[in-house]
């Protein structure tokens, strides 16, 4: 049996105010619209990418049912380059209506948490250089500077005996799927 190693390449979800949750993400998230038309059964698609290798990351598709206060969807997760992008993402987001912001440093990577207008779950987060077993969630003081956040966040996971170096975590990792770091 062959290798594959799958890698989430995009995904799509079903709205209630398109016009709106295309703004929110473009505004939050700087994605930007690639494409859009109708699709089966009337149904009005727009797909989205912050990625010039990908022709979209998300889809907005109209037509969500009423779900009766349960949403199938348990997350959606979307890397930033910089803890400033980070605190941007915080601000705008909120500035557009999300609720429900939760900053978690998860030793690993540094995230966000809140729901977009319609109540999905969206993650914005940037890796650390740092591994600790998961789950892992210590809170995040976005108003502090990049070096405190980095060594508060090494403090804490070198208390962790799991803790090691990203670097050594990946080669581990690539070994143990047959593959090179």
């Amino acid at each position: 049996m062959s290798n594959i190693h799958a890698r989430l390449a995009h995904m799509g979800i079903y709205v209630h105010d398109r016009p709106n949750m295309e703004r929110f993400y473009t505004e939050v998230l700087g994605l930007m619209v690639t494409d859009h038309g109708e699709g089966r059964a009337g149904m009005h698609l727009t797909f989205m990418s912050g990625n010039p290798e990908n022709h979209h990351q998300l889809v907005l598709v109209s037509g969500r049912p009423d779900t009766s206060g349960f949403n199938p969807i348990q997350q959606m997760s979307f890397m930033v380059d910089t803890l400033a992008d980070l605190r941007e993402v915080h601000r705008r987001a909120l500035e557009l209506g999300a609720t429900e912001m939760r900053p978690i440093s998860h030793g690993n990577a540094w995230s966000i948490y809140f729901k977009d207008p319609e109540g999905n779950t969206v993650e914005a987060y940037l890796d650390t250089p740092f591994h600790v077993p998961q789950p892992h969630g210590k809170p995040l003081d976005l108003s502090k500077s990049d070096e405190q956040i980095l060594r508060e966040t090494e403090d804490t996971c070198r208390q962790d005996p799991g803790f090691m170096p990203i670097e050594q975590f990946k080669q581990q990792l690539a070994g143990r799927l047959g593959a090179t770091a």
